[in-house]
């Protein structure tokens, strides 16, 4: 039986292709293996990870000859953004699937916030899913495709000191809502808003991540896969778009 289900699920994305940002490494790099995993081509984007964009595309394509691909754009400029947009819907003969997972994260202390961190933060948090989606969506109407953010349980919640990161999510989450509504019926778009899955690689604070498990009902973290999985169940839900599901552990429920 769970041979079978996998058959079908491969089947479900063969053939189709998918554009994931930021996808060089940590949680990206996992909704990339696991796309490519049931049959998607990927085009790998990454910003300045080149060597890591490279390896995950060698380890694909030796799974799969010619299954995926690595671009780098750097998301804050039109100009790359759109020309990785023109790129990711030409490798493949057309995109079914953007995954906006690239993101910016650091706290912003008010009273010393500057313009530098509000460009930065709201670019690569808000900007860059819109305009991207915008550059994609010929592409992705054509094939009745669909979109999918990745946002953050800070989206709703807001994290002390993390003010611009936060109104940022909020707007992406809104986004998902409104593009939603705006690009139907040929075009779905959802968003996942993870919980406690990766610490920031410059948080090495024990008791601070477990401050923050506590928090949790299921009292653990959620893994890479666990996000992944979410995108390949939205990625072949003909019927859900405007939805934003949590993948926290209960955490909004405390």
């Amino acid at each position: 039986m769970i041979a079978f289900f996998e058959f079908c699920m491969l089947m479900l994305l063969s053939d189709k292709s998918a554009l994931v940002t930021g996808a060089a490494g940590r949680l990206g790099a996992q909704i990339a293996r696991t796309l490519h995993q049931n049959g998607a081509n990927l085009i790998i984007h990454y910003r300045s990870s080149s060597a890591a964009a490279q390896k995950l595309v060698a380890e694909l394509n030796q799974q799969r000859e010619n299954s995926a691909l690595a671009l780098a754009a750097d998301l804050d400029s039109q100009a790359e953004l759109e020309a990785l947009a023109a790129r990711a819907c030409t490798a493949y003969d057309g995109l079914d699937l953007l995954v906006n997972n690239a993101s910016s994260f650091y706290p912003t202390r008010f009273g010393e916030i500057d313009r530098q961190q509000w460009d930065d933060l709201v670019a690569s948090n808000y900007r860059a899913p819109l305009f991207l989606a915008q550059a994609c969506y010929p592409a992705l109407k054509k094939s009745s495709g669909c979109i999918i953010n990745l946002l953050d349980i800070y989206a709703s919640i807001p994290l002390n000191r993390y003010s611009v990161y936060c109104s940022a999510k909020a707007a992406n989450q809104m986004l998902v809502k409104s593009l939603a509504l705006e690009l139907a019926p040929e075009v779905r778009v959802n968003g996942i808003a993870p919980g406690a899955i990766l610490w920031p690689e410059t948080d090495d604070s024990t008791a601070y991540q477990q401050a923050i498990i506590d928090q949790v009902p299921l009292r653990r973290c959620g893994t890479p896969g666990d996000i992944a999985d979410t995108v390949l169940f939205l990625a072949t839900s003909d019927y859900i778009t405007g939805e934003v599901i949590r993948v926290d552990g209960g955490r909004q429920l405390t």
